[in-house]
């Protein structure tokens, strides 16, 4: 199998390309990208073989800004027959061996979503006979290689397989998460996906805890500020605008009528740094690198708006610039993650943390 399959989102596919040609490059993977608009993925075909599995064992999904899932994956099957999909993708799986699970996805565009109720149906005699042919195990195991079969469209699709512990536990690799009645906008999804992906769940009773202080910088109408304070922070929060008064009935919640680029935190004891402020990526980015080198947190997430053209170069020219910045003014200890989350549309959520090593008091 020669292909990487890289799911993404619609509209992203330029972006997730020159990502993944450039990423490949450093390993030392040859290869070239085969993607259109709004597909919703990109396929990079290597040259050598073996070339895929390599980026599937050694190319972090989680430092791939652009792609949520990844697979190994063999040529397109199409034109499979409909009184037989089965044997023709038994067929293309035969070098994959005792698969822990199966998934039968598709790309996230509405065209293709069509085929979810065919894909949950199919699963079954797929599952079937993968188990027959020794592709599956007879039980599902979560330390094995995931199997992934998905239908690009009726009849076409790619199969192959990922490495569990370089996978998305979720299906085409989007969250799936639910709004909070309560909450006050849908950018509380943001934040709440962003914690999620960031913060791994065997870690989130220390880092997420009660108590914790917390600034949210461009807060209002305060989205981000529910997901702080239902998990029992404490919050001040930075906005000229209002704030939803369900929220201010906490008492968890301090507002502060000040512009986030100019306020500075009264209490040196924050935790945890948040900002959506709707402002160029290069200018948050400043505002991040000041407060970090100031130390005035221990983590922080914080959005970048996309420009509309060269977004993957924007991004990582911003990113290696913050890092410079701050080795340069001795902030030697830290780690930066960066994702396009399904929450976030033309945005990158960025995370910063402050010597990930040190226990917080």
């Amino acid at each position: 199998m020669k292909n990487l399959f890289l799911f993404c989102r619609a509209g992203y596919e330029k972006e997730c390309a020159a990502e993944i040609q450039h990423r490949a490059s450093t390993l030392d993977v040859g290869g070239f990208v085969k993607a259109n608009n709004n597909d919703a993925y990109v396929v990079f075909q290597c040259f050598e073989a073996g070339g895929a599995d390599i980026l599937a064992k050694q190319l972090s999904l989680d430092s791939l800004i652009f792609a949520r899932q990844m697979f190994v994956a063999g040529e397109l099957l199409s034109d499979l027959p409909e009184q037989d999909r089965v044997g023709p993708i038994v067929a293309a799986l035969a070098e994959v061996s005792k698969g822990g699970e199966l998934r039968v996805e598709t790309p996230d565009t509405n065209e293709a979503k069509e085929l979810s109720a065919f894909c949950r149906k199919f699963t079954v005699p797929l599952r079937q006979g993968l188990k027959k042919s020794g592709s599956l195990l007879a039980q599902e195991n979560p330390k094995r290689p995931i199997v992934h079969v998905c239908f690009i469209g009726p009849g076409r699709a790619y199969a192959g397989y990922s490495y569990s512990n370089n996978s998305s536990p979720h299906f085409m690799g989007i969250p799936r998460l639910k709004m909070a009645a309560d909450a006050p906008s849908r950018s509380s999804l943001k934040l709440d996906e962003a914690f999620a992906q960031f913060v791994p769940k065997e870690e989130q009773e220390t880092r997420l805890r009660s108590g914790l202080n917390s600034v949210d910088l461009g807060a209002c109408p305060g989205g981000w500020t529910y997901q702080l304070v239902r998990r029992g922070m404490f919050v001040s929060a930075v906005d000229n605008g209002p704030m939803d008064e369900k929220l201010m009935e906490t008492g968890q919640v301090k507002h502060y009528r000040a512009d986030g680029f100019r306020f500075e935190p009264q209490r040196k004891n924050i935790y945890w740094l948040v900002c959506d402020m709707v402002e160029k990526p290069a200018r948050v980015a400043e505002l991040i690198e000041a407060w970090a080198i100031n130390g005035w947190f221990k983590e922080a997430i914080f959005n970048l708006k996309l420009p509309m053209k060269s977004r993957y170069k924007e991004v990582t020219a911003i990113l290696e610039t913050m890092q410079a910045i701050l080795k340069e003014n001795g902030v030697s200890d830290f780690q930066v993650q960066c994702k396009h989350l399904y929450h976030d549309r033309d945005e990158v959520t960025v995370h910063l943390w402050l010597k990930p090593n040190t226990p917080w008091q």
